[in-house]
């Protein structure tokens, strides 16, 4: 895996690509933030900062408010990876907020993604 390249993706070049993926499957952009705020401790405005500031994915999670302590909750394959298997911080969390978009996307329960 090429970690140089996914350090350097823009947050807010794939942020876009995320709300297509939700609201072809009948989800929202408020749910989509919703579970970005659970995962990353960002609101509405921190969220907007790092768009408007166009931080790649290394700064979006370096910089995020507190990484929710359930994170290691999220299991499963996403991109051909087990992401709780991954060894790399930045890649794991990455692929964290992958695994949750592609779970809001498929239609499960928010209480399910938001590991309640």
């Amino acid at each position: 895996m090429d970690k140089t390249r996914i350090y350097k993706l823009l947050f807010s070049s794939v942020y876009p690509l995320y709300i297509q993926k939700v609201e072809k499957k009948g989800r929202t952009k408020e749910e989509l933030d919703i579970v970005i705020f659970w995962l990353t401790g960002y609101n509405e405005i921190t969220l907007q900062q790092q768009i408007d500031l166009k931080n790649d994915f290394e700064t979006f999670f370096a910089q995020a408010p507190q990484l929710n302590p359930n994170a290691n909750k999220i299991t499963g394959v996403i991109c051909g990876y087990r992401v709780e298997e991954i060894e790399d911080n930045v890649v794991q969390q990455i692929r964290y907020l992958d695994k949750l978009v592609d779970e809001l996307a498929k239609g499960k329960k928010m209480e399910k993604i938001l590991r309640a």
